[in-house]
């Protein structure tokens, strides 16, 4: 008779030993034993870790809201595989420390409630892989659909985003060429490919990265005041071997970005996170550096300073696309009288607005008052 593997893990140190002993811990454990004896393929562990996860209550939502997805990304990246892997590979079997190893990684994910980017320091943006740990969000912004279509129509489109855009959702926006765009709302403008932008609260870097596989002949500054994101966004830089297109800047927004300097294109992905939402995150969250989500008691308070200040940094057809998220509503009722362009997207995500330098110089009164009043 084959023995059981031993599944177990230990526990964080802060973990509740009321929490060890308790039913729901042995009902898991008791889960975890029988799959490891009777589970088989690769396919059949993605299943079991799906109804685990949602057993289990766990949050999923950094990075995916697919529990198929993070079920599927736990069992092939512990076997080292593609997390796209070919149908065909699914129904191949596991040795028993394979199994062991995917219900570790499993367990710690259920137990810890700690993100899986975190556990296994990978995130996925824009169809690049990214370094992350607990310095840095880890990356989720929609703004990625816009990255890949390279901002078309407003920026004129090039070779690499025609060819990608043939796999993307579209609707009748056709270019010239037969390739067609998703519309996610921006100006028809068709301006020439942009020469210098600026990614603003960078993070990880996934953006400035990204938007420079997109764009190989622009320079990217990504700025953010964090020193340890920056350190976490300079080992992406380097893996991606980009330092001679990516520039980063220790900055509190545009405090230390050169006054001459003008950009074609401004994005941002700043803390939006208003104090009601911070005081009610799900545990998965608290994991997370909460001054990169908190930004004060609607969530507005960098925004307003990227929108006063941006006019300045931006070229004459220069644009920004910056992301509040859920704050959106509190941004349209502190401007009712500025119609914000609210970008759709293909596969999911709000919150996202584009203004050109034209229209932020038109407001920057309104802008001012609540730059102001942040200020005292």
């Amino acid at each position: 008779m084959t023995s059981q593997p031993n599944t177990q893990i230990n526990l964080p140190a802060d973990f509740s030993v009321e929490y060890a002993e308790d039913e729901q811990m042995s009902a898991m454990q008791q889960a975890f034993a029988e799959a490891q004896v009777q589970l088989r393929t690769i396919r059949d562990f993605i299943r079991f870790c799906v109804s685990q996860l949602r057993v289990h209550d766990v949050v999923v939502a950094q990075g995916t809201n697919d529990v198929f997805a993070e079920a599927a990304a736990i069992v092939l990246q512990t076997l080292s595989l593609d997390w796209s892997a070919d149908e065909q590979i699914l129904d191949c079997r596991l040795t028993d420390g394979e199994k062991a190893e995917i219900l570790t990684l499993l367990q710690r994910r259920i137990v810890e409630r700690k993100p899986l980017s975190y556990l296994i320091n990978l995130a996925y943006f824009c169809d690049l892989p990214f370094y992350v740990d607990e310095r840095v969000l880890i990356p989720r912004s929609p703004m990625a659909e816009l990255i890949r279509q390279e901002f078309y129509p407003y920026f004129e489109s090039n070779e690499l985003v025609e060819r990608l855009a043939g796999e993307r959702v579209h609707t009748d926006l056709a270019h010239d060429s037969g390739t067609e765009f998703f519309e996610h709302g921006l100006y028809d403008k068709h301006l020439a490919q942009p020469e210098r932008m600026l990614d603003l609260c960078t993070g990880s870097g996934c953006i400035a990265i990204a938007l420079a596989s997109r764009f190989p002949d622009a320079m990217i500054d990504a700025s953010d005041i964090d020193k340890d994101a920056l350190a976490v966004a300079a080992v992406n830089v380097e893996h991606h071997d980009i330092a001679h297109q990516v520039q980063l800047i220790e900055s509190n927004l545009f405090a230390k970005i050169p006054a001459e300097q003008q950009y074609d294109l401004i994005i941002s992905n700043p803390p939006y996170v208003d104090a009601a939402t911070m005081a009610d995150l799900p545990p998965e969250f608290l994991h997370e550096p909460d001054h990169a989500l908190a930004a004060g008691q609607d969530g507005l308070d960098l925004v307003h300073q990227i929108l006063y200040h941006a006019p300045d940094y931006l070229s004459r057809d220069g644009l920004l696309v910056c992301e509040v998220g859920d704050s959106e509503w509190a941004l349209r009722q502190a401007y009712p009288d500025i119609q914000f362009d609210w970008l759709t997207f293909a596969h999911g995500g709000h919150g996202v607005f584009a203004i050109d330098r034209e229209e932020l110089v038109e407001y920057r009164e309104l802008f001012a008052e609540f730059v102001r009043d942040l200020n005292g």
